[in-house]
């Protein structure tokens, strides 16, 4: 170690002479043909980004470079027709000097990654994380708020303590107090190779992939949506969705949730590499996925970074099957949205009544462990399918587990499963099939 870091600090000592004699970091061709040379040629800058699967069409693209320095990444994105937006945590008036000369029209902010997100600069379809990670205390905080500023992809460039030949190595960590790596005082962490795919996969991003290392930079493309797959198998059926920790209905951006979603599939020996969470517009890799008996299966997954305060969809597929049914979840909902009902047609069925559903105990539900409510409606088809029937409990979906066929008196038994740990008190309570929802009814949660 004391080696490497002598010889680190050699060559840094180096660049820093040349780059102090040049002036900037990033080398810039001018429209005219000119180049102004900095400690980076044009060619290890075109290499840099060929790492990566950027398009080369980026129009109608939105891209943030951050940690922009002098911009050549900012301005090769303009070039391929992107509106982009480049932040630093310093002013850089090579930056300023440089887009007056190309005649840019980038944005150009100055900010910290840890402490922006996207209230501050909105959202991306691309963001560009070069060279930057290792210079930050806080790391995973700021692979989050990248994850929460891309809606598509995100590319990351970092020192990495390895050569990544090992992938299947522990994933480990330096922490570097003062100058230890390369005399530099603002390099503070120096992740292996395996702990640089770990900390993107944990911020949030479902597809991560090593597209290279090349001098102790690690290359790595960050996704936030899984690739399209085959539907040849049948679909899972999703049967409670709940906060894995506080084991209800409430989830928010606010804080670090996780989502515990059970389901029902045929197929055998699932692992986290076979289960396809989604919530809205965005995947979720599991971290847990496990059998519970039957073909009942459980599994674990981040709430994903980005979402808005709204109402979700979530459904999952399982290796090559079908989209499960959906199952709609609120997101820093307040307390009086939930409660209402939707809009209700003449066509719309009509819960005639509620009733637990293990004590059947009219209009009240206890809640707890195995704790499940029974409804009984009229409207519902005959033929009626448990995959086109919800229970929607203060606005948040529970899936059908059991729907009968209509009695004498046309009523149809709807029986859903409530999250473990729900909070005593009063609730609203409709029925959902197809686009259609009844009219909302009051229970008590006991």
């Amino acid at each position: 170690m004391e080696a490497r870091n002598q010889l680190y600090t050699s060559e840094t000592q180096k660049q820093i002479g040349e780059l102090n004699r040049l002036g900037w970091y990033h080398s810039l061709e001018l429209p005219d043909g000119q180049v102004i040379q900095g400690l980076q040629t044009i060619e290890q800058l075109r290499k840099r980004i060929a790492q990566f699967p950027i398009p080369q069409d980026l129009r109608g693209k939105r891209v943030l470079d951050i940690g922009a320095w002098d911009g050549w990444f900012s301005f090769e994105m303009e070039r391929r027709g992107a509106q982009v937006m480049a932040i630093d945590s310093a002013e850089h008036t090579q930056f300023r000097v440089a887009r007056e000369l190309l005649g840019s029209k980038v944005e150009y902010r100055i900010g910290d990654i840890c402490r922006l997100n996207s209230k501050d600069l909105g959202r991306f379809d691309i963001v560009l994380f070069f060279g930057v990670l290792y210079h930050l205390k806080h790391p995973m905080l700021a692979l989050e708020n990248v994850c929460d500023l891309a809606t598509e992809m995100a590319c990351v460039e970092s020192f990495v303590s390895d050569d990544g030949t090992n992938l299947s190595a522990n994933p480990v960590m330096e922490f570097y107090e003062t100058t230890e790596l390369r005399g530099q005082f603002d390099n503070w962490v120096g992740p292996n190779t395996p702990c640089l795919l770990a900390f993107c996969r944990s911020a949030g991003f479902v597809r991560v992939e090593l597209q290279s290392v090349m001098s102790c930079r690690a290359h790595v493309s960050c996704f936030r949506q899984w690739l399209p797959r085959p539907n040849l198998q049948a679909a899972p059926y999703v049967t409670c969705v709940e906060n894995s920790v506080s084991l209800d209905h409430t989830f928010s951006q606010l804080t670090d949730d996780y989502v515990s979603m059970w389901f029902k599939s045929d197929q055998q020996d699932l692992t986290v590499d076979d289960v396809f969470p989604e919530i809205g517009p965005y995947a979720s890799r599991p971290v847990v996925v496990h059998a519970t008996g039957g073909d009942g299966w459980h599994a674990n997954f981040k709430l994903p970074i980005g979402l808005d305060p709204g109402w979700y969809d979530v459904r999952l597929q399982v290796r090559d099957s079908a989209f499960s049914n959906t199952v709609r979840i609120g997101i820093d909902i307040p307390e009086s949205e939930r409660r209402k009902g939707g809009s209700v047609s003449l066509d719309a069925p009509t819960i005639r009544l509620v009733t637990d559903g293990r004590s059947w105990e009219r209009y009240k539900v206890n809640v707890g462990m195995d704790s499940c409510v029974s409804l009984w409606a009229a409207g519902l088809p005959v033929d009626c399918d448990r995959r086109d029937v919800r229970v929607r409990l203060n606005g948040t979906d529970m899936p059908a587990v059991f729907v009968s066929a209509p009695d004498a008196e046309g009523a149809t038994q709807v029986n859903a499963l409530l999250p473990c740990r729900m909070s005593p008190g009063r609730a609203s309570i409709t029925l959902v099939h197809g686009e259609l929802e009844s009219l909302p009814v009051e229970v008590e949660l006991v």
